[in-house]
């Protein structure tokens, strides 16, 4: 099964050199396991385009969905089979990354 493990940050490109080394670290553990499927950091929130095609034309605005102190500032995507390993995997990853995470599977 897949998890979205979301790292939750109030500054975008924060990490720190031992931070970004202890990421490092954890995602090569995370491909040495097999848990690894992708991961990535995300632009700032100011970046964002909302799209709404709902109605005979489509709608553009600049900026985030939410307005938010806190937003998504990276994420991965791991395999695990089941939810307690997902949660191990992403304590393991806030403690690399030091910051928050949350963990949704994949529907």
């Amino acid at each position: 099964m897949q998890y979205l493990v979301s790292v939750i940050d109030h500054r975008t490109n924060s990490a720190t050199e031992a931070e970004m080394a202890d990421i490092n670290a954890y995602n090569d553990v995370l491909k040495a396991e097999g848990h690894w499927v992708f991961a990535g950091g995300l632009a700032s929130p100011d970046s964002a385009t909302v799209i709404d095609g709902r109605g005979a034309d489509a709608v553009f605005t600049d900026g985030p969905f939410l307005e938010s102190k806190e937003f998504l500032a990276g994420f991965w995507v791991i395999e695990a089979p089941d939810l307690d390993v997902a949660l191990e995997l992403a304590a393991e990853g806030s403690k690399a990354c030091n910051r928050r995470v949350e963990v949704r599977p994949f529907l």
